[in-house]
């Protein structure tokens, strides 16, 4: 059996595991599963019905919807064809649709719900489009597949045949955080050798594990993990909803679930918040525990008392939190922007394995991942290099990449593409050091700024320490070609009422509470205790409290939650402003 292209992870599954949960979504409160041999059987007629409608080698088909397993179906169907598939996330602009759509010359479109079908149909002009859902306005995708039940399985073969490893497989216009998204393109060879290097980071049982997905399938990373799933056996139970996630893990009981820092943020701040709300002996447990995760390391044998203390939490304290993530979690793998070292500690204190990952879309994603057991892990580094791929430091501390997973380039622009990769190696844009096979980040090599003494300040290592805090939710560190640094501060509404009750005074509404003189008051304390872990260079003189969290809807966050800086930096630009004219 050819195993080289990612399509070819279908009847590879089919013969290894012959799974009879292979997909899985909720639907009208029941779960739809399909088995691997129902996946071919769709898929199979998905690409024959391309081939009716003229869509053959080379074209570009859009997808654009949340998870759900007609998303594969599509993007394997594709593939079996040579057909490019180009992913978009449901949430950008139908401006980014319309400007997507005719840069890489898109001749059909898939879409989810209805306001995905909306905007897709305000942007796409003549370009046929097709639903996941029924929909009087355009076709339902079924109705298309219908189309290739009699088609003729030789002609589909002699397809599959023409498409080698080193065929363009999609284009995935990254999201960026200015200008106009860049569309990488990547192979199957790109993706099929990081899916299996990063195989053999999964410690799951093969053929018998299942995970939950939720991070957007436009994005490589829980792409490539579908792919490494499927290759390994391993079940896929799609979320209904971010905000029913945590139902859904308590449901499934799956044994892993791929994520970003900022979900596993909000999941400790859930759980410390609900910690503010016991009572008496059980609240002084409570961060009892929480304050023996912070001292955690898993390569510190802290001796018999600590580590007796630590399996008692355990018993009585973090046994909930496990269980509140399904009670079956083996590992989660943890990827798109630095995690805080705090939270990793903690979550490993509480035998919930984090797996911190780093590699961008140009990658396929992975660049290296830990190793999940607690004598490889090492708090800080985002793991070991993986397999075949090559890293090394730049002179000014850029980290360079050379490997069959890196990209063939951008689409249509090859300027740029020489501007990153150069002598076969990728320029990652980002900061970093090796210790060994270990890799750290530092920082993005673009996000870094000087002040107006000539100092670098690099705002991601000083922003995740202030993040520390219990009462600051999300943090951008300003400054450039300024004195010194300053910060915009989203304050987290949880810690503050728990702060206002500690005091005896009323939490009203954020945008009040902000400006109150005893909460500034407070935030200077918190600021200025931080402050020293950093150098003089580095530490915050000025805050500016904002009353409402940065979100992907309000455009202040990426689709994978990342700070979109430039966007922040114009849109409170008067606040900022304000901070460097108050200076005394």
């Amino acid at each position: 059996m050819i195993l080289n292209r990612l399509f070819d992870l279908i009847p590879y599954q089919i013969s290894q595991y012959d799974k009879e949960v292979a997909l899985a979504f909720k639907e009208n409160d029941s779960w739809q599963t399909y088995s691997s041999r129902k996946i071919k059987e769709i898929v199979d007629n998905l690409s024959l019905a391309f081939l009716e409608s003229s869509i053959s080698k080379g074209d570009k088909v859009a997808i654009i919807s949340q998870n759900r397993p007609e998303w594969n179906f599509v993007d394997l169907a594709l593939q079996q064809i040579g057909a490019i598939s180009v992913p978009m996330y449901p949430t950008i602009t139908v401006e980014d649709y319309r400007y997507i759509f005719e840069h890489a010359e898109v001749k059909m479109v898939f879409v989810g719900d209805d306001e995905i079908l909306e905007k897709a149909i305000l942007a796409a002009d003549e370009i046929k489009i097709f639903s996941f859902h029924h929909s009087d306005k355009v076709s339902f995708w079924k109705d298309f597949m219908e189309t290739g039940q009699n088609g003729d399985l030789a002609i589909l073969e002699k397809s599959k045949e023409a498409v080698k490893k080193d065929d363009l497989f999609t284009i995935i216009y990254t999201s960026g955080t200015t200008g106009r998204p860049k569309g990488v393109m990547l192979s199957h060879d790109n993706v099929f050798s990081n899916l299996l290097a990063v195989a053999d980071r999964l410690v799951m049982q093969k053929g018998n594990a299942k995970v939950l997905s939720f991070l957007p399938l436009c994005h490589i990373f829980e792409r490539t993990a579908s792919f490494c799933y499927l290759y390994l056996g391993i079940s896929i139970y799609y979320a209904e909803s971010l905000e029913k996630i945590g139902d859904n893990l308590r449901e499934i009981k799956p044994h892993g679930f791929n994520t970003v820092p900022r979900l596993l943020e909000k999941i400790y701040d859930k759980i410390v918040s609900k910690g503010y709300e016991l009572k008496g002996i059980k609240k002084s447990l409570f961060f009892w525990a929480l304050n023996l995760g912070n001292q955690y390391d898993p390569n510190l044998d802290q001796g018999a008392w600590y580590n007796w203390q630590l399996k008692i939490a355990n018993k009585i304290i973090f046994n909930k939190w496990r269980e509140a993530l399904g009670g079956e979690i083996i590992q989660i793998n943890c990827g798109a922007s630095a995690l805080q070292p705090r939270l990793a500690r903690v979550f490993w204190a509480a035998r919930i394995k984090v797996c911190e990952g780093y590699g961008l879309t140009e990658t396929s994603p992975v660049i290296s991942s830990s190793i999940c057991n607690s004598s490889e892990i090492r708090i800080g580094s985002v793991g070991k290099i993986i397999k075949d791929v090559e890293v090394k430091i730049a002179s000014d501390g850029e980290i360079l990449v050379k490997g069959p997973n890196v990209m063939q380039g951008y689409y249509k622009q090859d300027d740029i593409t020489a501007e990153v990769l150069q002598n076969g190696w990728f320029h990652t844009g980002d900061i970093g050091e090796l210790d060994g096979e270990y890799l750290k980040i530092t920082d993005r090599k673009k996000e870094m700024f000087k002040t107006s003494g000539g100092k670098y300040v690099a705002p991601q290592v000083i922003e995740n320490k202030i993040k520390e805090s219990t009462l600051i939710d999300q943090i951008m560190v300003v400054g450039e070609n300024k004195n010194y640094p300053a910060a915009l501060i989203v304050p987290s509404e949880e810690g503050l009422k728990e702060y206002c009750r500690h005091k005896g005074f009323p939490f009203t509404e954020m945008s009040e509470m902000v400006e109150k003189p005893e909460v500034i008051a407070k935030y200077e304390r918190v600021i200025e205790d931080m402050n020293k872990y950093f150098a003089k260079w580095e530490t915050i003189k000025r805050f500016k409290l904002l009353p409402r969290a940065w979100t992907i809807e309000t455009g202040e966050l990426t689709p994978t939650m990342k700070l979109k800086r430039k966007m922040i930096l114009q849109k409170y630009q008067a606040d900022i402003e304000n901070m460097y004219q108050s200076q005394s």
